[in-house]
């Protein structure tokens, strides 16, 4: 089976920040990205998302390391100090490399 090496870039932050980040990965180059919502439990309480925008999503861009890191760097410098947000990059192997 051949299959290409690519990153997962995995944002973890408050559902309002939504359109926002799509319209930044649309603008930083992402192909693509899949939301969903999320919900759990961390240094600052239990997330229940009882509201569209007070609960969590979780991001995922598959990508090259490049690109990645630009995206992780542009969302630590915006959004950081003000807004709920983990970001994790991990290698992962695609099968459809054109689509990435």
């Amino acid at each position: 089976m051949d299959t290409t090496s690519r990153k997962l870039l995995t944002v973890v932050t408050e559902a309002a920040l939504e359109a926002r980040l799509c319209e930044a990965l649309d603008d930083l180059g992402a192909t693509g990205y899949t939301i969903v919502n999320a919900r759990g439990r961390g240094s600052r309480g239990v997330r229940q998302a009882d509201w569209s925008t007070s609960g969590n999503i979780r991001l995922e861009v598959i990508c090259d390391e490049e690109r990645a890191a630009e995206i992780a760097t542009y969302l630590r410098d915006r959004y950081f100090d003000n807004f709920l947000m983990i970001i994790y990059i991990s290698d992962v192997q695609v099968l459809r490399e054109d689509k990435f």
